[in-house]
């Protein structure tokens, strides 16, 4: 982890953070989410990270952003978007939105696909191409980013 704190988990953690102080601090609209949905949706996104993540292991990749991978993963969650643990970050993100109750939470949310897609995405799409050429073009051809 010789990239941290710029890592991914760290990029989320400040947006809970941000969507707390401003639901706290700057309220805007109170919205009314069943506690029920914030807790399914939190889960449903450690869910998603946590199958992706299963997925690294098995195929003997690395998880780290930044890092040259060593296989090019297309089953499993992979087969629904590129990034299911940006994914699955972002919704746990929106399940903490739902909980905090207003409607200024969901904007640290709404912020985090763009500066996770700039600050790494890119960068792992290119890795990539560079490691598996034709091969993940046509998987990045044929996926959703999110």
């Amino acid at each position: 982890m010789k990239d941290f704190p710029d890592i991914p988990p760290v990029w989320a953690l400040a947006m809970a953070l941000t969507s707390w102080l401003c639901a706290s601090f700057i309220p805007v609209f109170q919205i009314q989410i069943p506690l029920l949905v914030s807790i399914l949706t939190v889960a449903l996104g450690f869910g998603i990270a946590g199958w992706s993540a299963i997925w690294f292991w098995r195929k003997k990749t690395t998880i780290e952003p930044r890092h040259m991978p060593s296989s090019l993963i297309i089953e499993g969650p992979f087969r629904i978007n590129r990034n299911p643990i940006y994914t699955g970050m972002a919704l746990v993100l929106l399940g903490l939105a739902f909980w905090l109750g207003d409607i200024i939470a969901v904007l640290p949310v709404i912020l985090f696909p763009f500066i996770i897609t700039r600050r790494f995405i890119k960068d792992e799409e290119s890795r990539l191409r560079q490691v598996f050429g034709k091969q993940a073009d046509v998987y990045i051809a044929g996926s959703r980013r999110w």
